[in-house]
């Protein structure tokens, strides 16, 4: 099944259509979509993190590889050297997946892909190769929830834990902030898809091994619109859906000018939040 699902997502990467945006550029032949990447994927560091959920964390760390480019244009991104500016070194697959190998070998609890939608065959052709090679660690998928369901059905043999934001749930500030006016709909459809897959969030031991787990980022004056999220995850995909209602948005990037992002989340709200998140059932983590 994996050789089979490997060659399905190679040829959707050329011409492209690994994600949403179906640019349909020919990578192999060095031209450049929306995200910004060739057929090769740019990392732009790799490590241990500390900072992330401690279901994540444990002792050793998330296992994290930071891919440059990104498929969304946040204007508040807090890693835009990154997802913007692609800030990174091209390396190939094989680099990837000894990258993979040497987290494990630090003591890493899992392998953290930060914002892989646009690399997903790469990402998932590295994995392959480092589970040959030993790799037995839980690999999550650490995606901004732009995510197309035919990538993301021919994922589920690479992933085992897929946490994806759930940045809006209203079309104009979809578009407005980021670019993408159906990221609702494509988001809400990704995210049931993701937990079809893999179910609710399973913890063993304070670690997370396998699931769903979703962020959502507080937006200053309501713009992400938190309650019909819940609301959704709620009522059509689980009540006991693991969720992270952040609170540590600050003005970045291109916020300061929009008057309405510059500024930071009233913290009643946050609170106000995460009480309806209880309320109807999610289980929930907090930054």
């Amino acid at each position: 099944m994996s050789a089979d699902a490997l060659e399905k997502l190679s040829v959707l990467t050329n011409p492209c259509k690994l994600c949403p945006r179906t640019c349909l550029v020919k990578r192999k032949e060095g031209r450049l979509g929306y995200c910004g990447i060739g057929f090769e994927p740019s990392v732009s560091s790799a490590g241990p993190h500390f900072g992330e959920e401690p279901v994540l964390v444990g002792t050793g760390g998330s296992g994290t590889i930071f891919f440059a480019g990104c498929n969304l244009r946040c204007v508040f991104c807090q890693n835009y050297d990154i997802s913007h500016f692609r800030h990174g070194e091209t390396i190939s697959i094989e680099q990837l997946a000894q990258i993979m190998l040497s987290l494990q070998r630090q003591g890493c609890i899992n392998i953290n892909l930060v914002s892989p939608s646009h690399v997903a065959w790469q990402a998932a052709s590295a994995i392959e190769i480092a589970r040959k090679e030993g790799l037995n660690l839980p690999v999550v998928y650490n995606t901004g929830g732009y995510d197309s369901i035919e990538t993301l059905k021919l994922l589920e043999d690479f992933v085992d834990i897929y946490m994806p934001d759930m940045k809006y749930a209203d079309d104009a500030a979809a578009a407005k902030y980021s670019d993408a006016k159906d990221y609702p709909q494509i988001n809400f459809a990704a995210v049931t898809e993701m937990h079809r897959q893999k179910g609710d969030l399973v913890i063993k031991n304070g670690i997370a091994v396998k699931g769903l787990l979703v962020r959502h980022l507080v937006l200053p004056n309501n713009l992400a619109g938190g309650k019909k999220i819940i609301d959704f995850l709620a009522d059509e995909v689980s009540a006991s859906t693991f969720i992270n209602i952040m609170a540590q948005y600050k003005p970045c990037y291109q916020a300061a000018g929009h008057p309405e992002l510059n500024q930071l989340p009233d913290c009643k709200y946050i609170d106000e939040l995460r009480s309806y998140a209880v309320s109807r059932g999610l289980r929930g983590l907090v930054d």
